[in-house]
């Protein structure tokens, strides 16, 4: 069982910056980031999987491509999501989510509890 922690979460202006931490209690090969906002489906965000070599392999839905970037630190089983020129559409409960299996899927085997992120414009 892996447990998921997430922070940095807050207030933030429009066209600001935000980042997240989700800090693991295992290392698992596949780590993500989905979001919810109010009245909406929980959405994918973006995705970090091993690619079996010294890097990882990264995905991005369309609407933060270009705006946020996913990254760990395996030394620290930490997970991050740096949120740049944020729009007041970015507004949700942010989840960290974790798979054992290489490859990114909406099949997820660990959810972290959320942290809430809010964009004034």
């Amino acid at each position: 069982q892996v447990q998921l922690a997430e922070s940095g979460g807050g207030l933030v202006q429009a066209g600001g910056s935000l980042r997240l931490s989700c800090v693991a209690s295992g290392r698992t090969n596949t780590m993500a980031w989905f979001r919810q906002a109010p009245g909406k489906e929980r959405a994918f965000v973006a995705c970090l999987t091993s690619n079996g070599g010294s890097t990882d392999s990264t995905y991005y839905a369309t609407s933060v491509k270009g705006r946020f970037t996913i990254s760990r630190d395996n030394a620290k089983n930490t997970l991050y999501l740096q949120m740049d020129s944020a729009k007041p559409e970015d507004t949700a409960v942010y989840y960290c989510a974790a798979r054992k299996a290489i490859g990114c899927s909406p099949t997820i085997d660990y959810w972290g509890q959320g942290t809430q992120v809010t964009v004034s414009s």
